[in-house]
């Protein structure tokens, strides 16, 4: 299992501690330090769409006009924190952010 989000956020580490007191397998990616490639981001993007990117943040008001009007990947190739985190992969499933139903999946599935 896979989470890719941040070191600094508060969910990515509630998931984390979550997953691996279950007695899972966890591998932590911190996308700021270790970049999306090209191939991951479109798979994510294939996935999850616009809901990739959290328009409710600072950072993606901080971002210029251009870039808030360009595609997902684009914004989150140039500012790594407007990614909704956590991205979860497990047993070739994808999973976004750490709600219940994915927690559900995840620690009882």
């Amino acid at each position: 299992m896979i989470i890719y989000g941040l070191s600094t956020c508060a969910v990515c580490q509630k998931a984390r501690r979550a997953l691996e007191e279950a007695g899972k397998g966890v591998t932590f990616r911190d996308v700021r330090a270790e970049p999306l490639s090209v191939g991951e981001l479109t798979e994510l993007i294939a996935e999850f769409g616009d809901r990739l990117v959290d328009k409710t943040t600072n950072d993606w008001r901080g971002l210029s006009n251009w870039l808030k009007h360009s595609d997902a990947e684009e914004q989150i190739a140039a500012q790594p924190k407007v990614m909704t985190r956590p991205v979860i992969r497990s047993e070739g499933a994808l999973y976004l952010g750490w709600n219940p139903s994915v927690q559900d999946a995840l620690l009882n599935g």
